[in-house]
């Protein structure tokens, strides 16, 4: 828990990172991506490109999602091991994007690990839901904004 009071905690750019794309391993990507196309359709990712295998150079298929317009940025990588303790977490523009989100995931087969809610053991107006997809995977939406300052990006 952030003991900080909230008054003296820095003020962050909650905006974006330095991360091009992730590979997420997964035992099969046809199940996944099943789960996975209409969670992040939720949030506006879609699926963008499927890139077959290449056996002769143990390349596994892949599947890719990202926004509209945007280079693929979330592959699902087929035959893979999912690590222990694996999180990735969504950011999202609003506190109705992450309850749209956990609702989908639900609906998708995930199972419940903490429903949407405030957060301020890590800031004031974290707003996160979290799941565990089929395959054990934490998953997480997060709106970073107060309710009353809520941000539009394009999708």
């Amino acid at each position: 828990m952030n003991t900080t009071p909230a008054a003296t905690r820095p003020v962050l750019d909650r905006s974006g990172s330095r991360i091009d794309h992730l590979n997420v391993a997964v035992p099969d990507l046809a199940a996944a991506v099943a789960f996975y196309e209409p969670v992040l359709a939720s949030i506006g990712i879609t699926k963008m490109l499927e890139i077959p295998a290449i056996p002769d150079a143990d390349f596994p298929a892949m599947t890719g999602f990202g926004l509209a317009n945007v280079k693929p940025y979330f592959w699902l990588i087929d035959h893979g091991t999912v690590g222990a303790n694996m999180h990735l977490a969504f950011t999202v523009d609003t506190r109705a994007e992450v309850d749209t989100f956990y609702a989908a995931a639900r609906a998708a087969g995930a199972t419940p690990r903490e429903a949407p809610a405030i957060h301020t053991q890590y800031h004031d107006d974290y707003y996160g839901g979290f799941v565990n997809d089929p395959n054990g995977i934490n998953l997480e939406a997060v709106c970073h904004h107060p309710e009353d300052d809520e941000v539009t990006t394009q999708k």
